[in-house]
């Protein structure tokens, strides 16, 4: 297909007169569409499509098609169907009553490419630049971010099930690309084994037969792949894609001692972020936050909290679930810049803010990044002589501890997780006569104290963070920060946010721009319509509590 751009979005005069009779007091899709005009034109997606073909339908009403459809929560078929039939949609598209609209199966393609060419933010884009030409986005006050989880399209398998599946998987596969040879290679168990979905009700319960099960199934994987690698084999089955991701399973859960196929111990297997969970979604990870465990991804949402102005939705990052909080500051903030987006002031939870992160905002996008601060856990943090009673001179390069003694050495080093740090000693000759020397360090056999010292900039900041975070003023201004848990929970609502629909990294950061900006379009029209946001609720029995009682949970 061929996008040939199709000129202006007017709406016809009759589709207009029909609309203004069937829904006098409007609908979200006619007044985004008389507030906010055509949010997008064909030329900002002509580089999906190629030059020359058959003539596409819109790809700008595509765009448009599928913000409405995650508005409604509706399938490709309704999505379509409604185009077809639906006046106000008809209204928006700018079409004619008679327009027969297209086939559902076209969403699916224009999805793909978008994908294809990582074009999902400019759906996002569209609804915040039409929103900002109408003065609905205001950028330069306060804005706030959180995560959540997100659940692979994929079923959640159970370590039976997963290598059971991955090993299925690599069976039907081979059928399918060369059945005479695999016929040749399979065992006759194996099609007893291995010919229905696994399930993990149908395996056994006791955990030493359980075990058993597992070395069955490594057994017959390992005989599978060294069939699929025999010189003998036919080369193009190793290149299969099931082939490979039952190579990198086995590799991860099983190996050879003494001859035989054993399970890795829980040590030898990789880490969270390479270990694959199913063979269904090779890019979804398992992680764990708090009590929550899942496979799959996880999404960062980044909203404006003014109050003379709809918040909305200004970032949507997604990534494998094992990324954690601490290092997606830069990300969003290098985000945000590029679309003129960002805050003069950045509120998040505890699980963002680190003394790099603080610095590098300010310093790289004059962005105040505000969210608690860990406390030091250090053993020689606090006390009498924890590292805020010695006095740092970053002219001189020195320390002096409480008792008056300076150190005598300075050095730029890196801590265990590769952080650059200063480290701080002072002399044995000193601190052996000293009275308070156990009462300094931590260890029984130290002779001198030693210190770890983050970088000027970055010490600075964190015990200036530390210091703001413990005033009533700071504590009142950092409630702002709640109300995005408000905006997942609606977007988990409304959308199915914490579910991907589709499998892949990359697809699910497209429902997550599309969830982004069908977020955006509601919460205009609440504007419009005089809405008024959502209180949070309180029970009954919760609302006589005494005003001098605090909010605490049950003890």
């Amino acid at each position: 297909m061929s996008m040939q751009p199709k000129g202006s979005w007017e709406i016809p005069a009759e589709t207009v007169r029909v609309a203004r009779a069937a829904f006098p007091k409007g609908s979200l899709a006619i007044r985004v569409r008389d507030e906010l005009g055509p949010l997008f034109i064909d030329e900002e997606f002509a580089d999906l499509f190629p030059v020359r073909g058959k003539p596409a339908w819109s790809p700008g009403r595509l765009a448009l098609v599928l913000v409405l459809q995650f508005v409604e929560g509706l399938t490709d078929r309704q999505a379509a169907e409604a185009v077809r039939a639906r006046i106000d949609f008809k209204y928006a598209l700018g079409l004619d009553l008679g327009d027969p609209g297209f086939d559902f199966s076209v969403l699916s393609e224009f999805r793909d490419r978008l994908v294809q060419a990582d074009a999902g933010r400019r759906v996002l884009d569209g609804i915040l630049t039409a929103a900002r030409e109408k003065g609905l986005l205001k950028t330069a006050g306060r804005a706030r971010t959180d995560s959540t989880h997100v659940l692979s399209a994929a079923r959640e398998l159970s370590w039976l099930e997963m290598v059971a599946e991955t090993l299925r998987s690599a069976l039907n596969a081979l059928a399918q690309a060369d059945p005479d040879w695999l016929t040749k290679v399979a065992e006759p168990d194996w099609f007893r084994h291995y010919a229905t979905r696994a399930e993990d009700s149908r395996f056994p319960k006791a955990r030493t037969k359980r075990d058993e099960v597992g070395l069955r199934i490594g057994a017959d994987g390992m005989r599978l792949l060294q069939a699929v690698f025999a010189p003998h084999a036919p080369e193009d089955l190793r290149a299969l894609e099931e082939v490979e991701i039952l190579r990198q399973v086995w590799v991860q859960q099983f190996h050879l001692v003494g001859g035989e196929v054993r399970r890795r111990d829980p040590k030898d297997r990789p880490p969270g972020a390479l270990r694959l969970v199913t063979p269904y979604d090779t890019e979804a990870r398992g992680s764990v936050k708090r009590e929550t465990l899942w496979d799959g991804y996880k999404v960062h949402l980044t909203e404006t909290c003014e109050p003379d102005a709809p918040n909305l939705i200004t970032n949507m990052a997604t990534t494998v679930a094992t990324v954690p909080d601490s290092v997606m500051s830069k990300e969003i903030h290098t985000s945000l810049a590029a679309r003129d987006c960002l805050p003069g002031e950045h509120w998040v939870d505890a699980g963002y803010p680190t003394a790099a992160q603080v610095v590098a905002a300010r310093a790289e996008h004059g962005v105040s990044l505000h969210g608690p601060m860990a406390d030091n856990t250090a053993a020689s943090a606090g006390g009498p002589y924890g590292q805020d009673a010695f006095t740092i001179d970053w002219d001189h390069e020195q320390v002096t501890c409480p008792n008056g003694v300076t150190s005598t050495q300075w050095h730029h080093r890196h801590s265990q997780q590769g952080l650059p740090v200063i480290r701080v000693r002072f002399s044995p000759a000193d601190c052996r006569t000293c009275p308070h020397l156990r009462d300094c360090v931590t260890s029984p056999r130290a002779e001198r104290r030693e210190l770890n010292l983050r970088h000027r900039d970055e010490y600075e900041a964190v015990r200036q963070a530390r210091a703001e975070q413990q005033t009533d003023t700071w504590k009142e201004r950092y409630k702002i920060r709640a109300g995005v848990e408000g905006t997942i929970s609606q977007g988990a609502g409304r959308c199915g946010l914490r579910r991907s629909r589709y499998q892949g990294l990359a697809k699910t950061s497209l429902q997550h721009q599309l969830t982004g900006a069908a977020l955006n379009l509601a919460r205009i029209d609440a504007h419009l319509t005089g809405t008024p946001r959502a209180r949070t609720r309180t029970s009954h029995f919760a609302a006589l509590r005494p005003a001098d009682q605090t909010t605490g949970g049950a003890k």
